[in-house]
């Protein structure tokens, strides 16, 4: 037995006959020596006494008051949050975020696991909390893609992350988007430099400035990484927003539209025509050739077999339009194409949110069509739902 230890039990001694005292002691004792789950055990001690309950549950301990129950959880989140502070404070990842997590608070968790440096011997747990978990979705992926290269990244996205929410998607899509692009574009840059004798004139040339006047890079068959992958980028960057990110998304696809056919793997609708259609996609969100690329996706959403080939068409006009700010033609598109068979309960929410931004956009009258539909489809439940947005909105 240490000082610390021996200096502990005579302070606790001392208090007997004084169960605060002593619990405050015990709990000044845990947070010095920074013995996090021993401190949580210690909170709850205090918390069972300050209820009026015994320091130590017992197997038969009967039912409490609703007021003794919500005293007792407020309390423990407490102790969760303090404990589970401590612990990554410590680099103690997963236990730390094992306390955290019924807290709920994200933010503080991402806070101190962003001061965790991800190394060989936490790897693992790192990539449990951050991507798995959803606590950093960004560091996560990118953890992955450094770790474990592009390859391996993809096959995670493709199986663990497609369906997940857009903001988790987007979080790793952006990762590997930069992640590839960047390797491209200095792939591209040695390659001129060796076949012109010098390297490209401007540092500051992007991958479409570098190929659009060089028809040789890719003549012959030639590429410069696993083409798998640059489709693959291409197809997950569909839920970018950032101007920046969707630029490089459409320059990847001008690469790939000059690639041999047989690398030009053909996508699944609309995106069959793979590269042109992903680029006439981005395209349209950067503000460019925005007509004829939203003619091209109406006449796909209005043609596509969804019986053979899904919604998919639908789903791409209909968020083209939303995310280009023509929320009220994305509602009505939604109402048009969506099939017969489709619960209103599904598409009920979606439109919600479409109409509100229409509003919020100045189209009051936004939410007619929808109240229409729900009439029509005997959804009494949807109907109310969407009156009730549309005072909220």
């Amino acid at each position: 037995m240490n000082t610390t230890e021996a200096d502990i039990f005579a302070s606790l001694a001392e208090s007997r006959g004084d169960s605060a005292a002593m619990l405050d002691r015990m709990i000044d004792h845990f947070r010095r020596t920074r013995r996090a789950m021993e401190l949580f055990e210690a909170i709850k001690m205090r918390i069972r006494g300050q209820v009026g309950l015994p320091l130590v549950a017992s197997e038969d301990e009967p039912s409490r008051p609703e007021e003794v129950e919500k005293q007792l959880e407020v309390g423990l989140l407490d102790a969760c949050r303090e404990a589970g502070t401590m612990l990554l404070e410590d680099g103690r990842v997963g236990e730390g975020w094992m306390y955290l997590r019924p807290t709920g608070d994200m933010d503080l968790a991402r806070q101190l696991i962003r001061k965790v440096k991800i190394t060989d011997d936490n790897y693992d747990e790192m990539i449990q909390v951050l991507l798995h978990e959803g606590v950093d979705v960004g560091r996560g992926y990118q953890a992955v893609i450094d770790n474990q290269g592009t390859c391996n990244s993809i096959t995670l996205y493709e199986q663990s992350l497609v369906g997940r929410s857009k903001a988790d998607r987007s979080a790793a899509s952006a990762r590997l988007l930069e992640h590839l692009y960047d390797e491209l574009l200095a792939m591209v840059r040695n390659d001129i430099d060796q076949k012109e004798g010098e390297p490209p004139a401007g540092p500051d040339e992007t991958l479409s400035d570098l190929i659009i006047n060089r028809r040789w890079i890719l003549a012959g068959g030639g590429y410069h990484l696993d083409t798998t992958h640059l489709a693959a980028t291409v197809r997950v960057s569909t839920v970018l927003d950032d101007p920046d990110q969707l630029r490089k998304a459409w320059e990847l696809t001008q690469y790939g539209r000059q690639l041999n056919h047989q690398f030009q793997y053909p996508g699944e609708e609309p995106f069959v025509d793979f590269y042109p259609a992903y680029g006439t996609f981005f395209s349209v969100l950067l503000g460019e050739n925005v007509e004829a690329g939203l003619k091209l996706f109406e006449r796909k959403a209005r043609t596509v077999d969804v019986a053979q080939h899904g919604t998919g068409a639908i789903e791409a006009y209909v968020d083209l339009l939303d995310r280009i700010g023509r929320h009220s033609e994305a509602v009505l598109a939604s109402l048009e194409f969506v099939p017969g068979d489709v619960p209103t309960q599904r598409i009920v929410p979606m439109l919600v949110e479409m109409a509100s931004r229409a509003k919020t956009a100045g189209d009051e009258s936004a939410f007619d069509p929808i109240l229409e539909y729900c009439k029509k489809h005997g959804d009494v439940l949807g109907y109310a739902a969407v009156l009730h947005a549309t005072s909220s909105a």
